[in-house]
């Protein structure tokens, strides 16, 4: 989702942000917070850089953290024809998918190539959001909608997301709605107030610890939703974060544009087979993955562990990997892991070489180094964090 640390192109660069890169709601209040870089993010400002990587993992992993993460787009399908249109851009069989419940969804190309792979949530009957990783998948879902003669309406509504994350959110967040954020289960969401402002709370998160994403309904009360968080918070040593990407790769999470584009099918990327689902109905893209199932692929994304001294800044572009002096993959992100100990990261490796334990040399901006491929995720969810409850 974004570098932690700002990266310089050249001394000389700047970044020129014009009126057209959209700002959050909590835009000025991340200023205030400390904010001193921000990433561009399907055209918006994304929070990148407050304070040590290594501080912001731990009040991740140990208190809780509040992220302004509006710059996940929401797209809206609604109508009679929503729940069909929905559910023939994915591969995900959402014929079961209750009110309240939500999906991570996978957008899928007639090729089944990823067009994107949003948090899907179906707020209401007839009714539901994709909250988007870093492409158009909103226009894509228009033309869709646009050529099938569904009785369906796709737009972006006014819903903003800040993410509340960590061990210590469930009882942050307690503290404004009462105890029924408790009977929101993984995946879930429901209705609330937070001091008269409307929000609609979803238990997900960008960073598998406990959390919860709290969307913003009316954008003219930013500061006072940020505001009343933090304040929530202060006894449990909450703090404005930007997204941890030493967290979100431990666990096995993907980043849309780095780790996957639309040149790549779900069976290429090691966890994310599981999400193409058998299923009676038609969808975009089932004639291609069905193909695929049956025929397998070439290659995969899959985990690597870097021999080098600790990273200081992640990936300014993809290194190059090399086996038995041939170029035969990628690296796609690395960062160091604190809780770990060791630099982690993904690569892109031919499918013979795909299986954990595979040493390969990686060409960095600093010289060559020893690389080995590793299942993912790198922490097992079962006895690491997020083990427990949420109280």
């Amino acid at each position: 989702m974004v570098n932690e640390r700002p990266a310089m192109l050249a001394k000389s660069t700047t970044l020129y942000l014009g009126p057209w890169y959209r700002r959050s709601p909590f835009f000025h209040a991340t200023q205030r917070a400390g904010c001193t870089a921000y990433d561009i993010y399907n055209h918006m400002l994304l929070p990148g850089y407050y304070d040590d990587p290594d501080t912001e993992y731990w009040a991740l992993t140990n208190d809780v953290t509040l992220w302004d993460v509006a710059v996940e787009r929401t797209v809206e399908v609604s109508g009679p024809d929503a729940d069909r249109l929905t559910d023939m851009i994915t591969c995900r069989d959402l014929t079961k998918c209750a009110v309240k419940q939500g999906k991570y969804m996978l957008v899928t190309a007639p090729d089944g190539g990823i067009i994107n792979d949003p948090v899907l949530m179906h707020v209401d009957e007839n009714r539901w959001w994709m909250q988007l990783a870093d492409s158009d998948a909103g226009l894509y879902a228009l033309g869709v909608a646009t050529q099938s003669g569904l009785d369906v309406d796709v737009n972006y509504p006014d819903v903003y997301p800040c993410q509340v994350q960590g061990p210590k959110s469930a009882m942050t967040l307690a503290k404004l709605v009462g105890e029924g954020i408790y009977d929101i289960k993984y995946y879930w969401c429901d209705r609330f107030e937070i001091q008269g402002i409307p929000v609609v709370i979803t238990r997900t998160g960008w960073s598998a610890v406990p959390g919860f994403e709290v969307n913003l309904l009316d954008p003219s009360r930013g500061d006072d939703l940020w505001d009343a968080i933090l304040a929530a918070g202060e006894e449990f040593n909450i703090r404005p974060t930007a997204p941890c990407e030493a967290r979100r790769i431990e666990a096995g999470i993907f980043n849309y544009n780095s780790d996957m584009t639309i040149a790549n099918n779900p069976f290429e990327i090691m966890g994310l087979e599981r999400l193409v689902e058998e299923q009676p109905q038609d969808y975009i893209g089932k004639e291609a993955l069905e193909r695929i199932r049956r025929e397998g692929v070439q290659r995969k994304l899959v985990g690597i562990e870097l021999d080098m001294d600790e990273l200081e800044a992640e990936l300014e572009w993809f290194w190059p990997v090399h086996k038995n002096g041939d170029e035969i993959g990628r690296v796609t992100d690395a960062v160091w892991s604190p809780g770990l100990k060791k630099n982690i990261g993904y690569v892109w490796v031919p499918v013979e070489l795909s299986r954990p334990g595979i040493e390969l040399r990686v060409e960095t901006p600093g010289g060559s180094i020893i690389g080995r491929t590793a299942a993912i995720p790198f922490v097992d969810p079962r006895k690491e964090v997020p083990a427990g409850s949420l109280r």
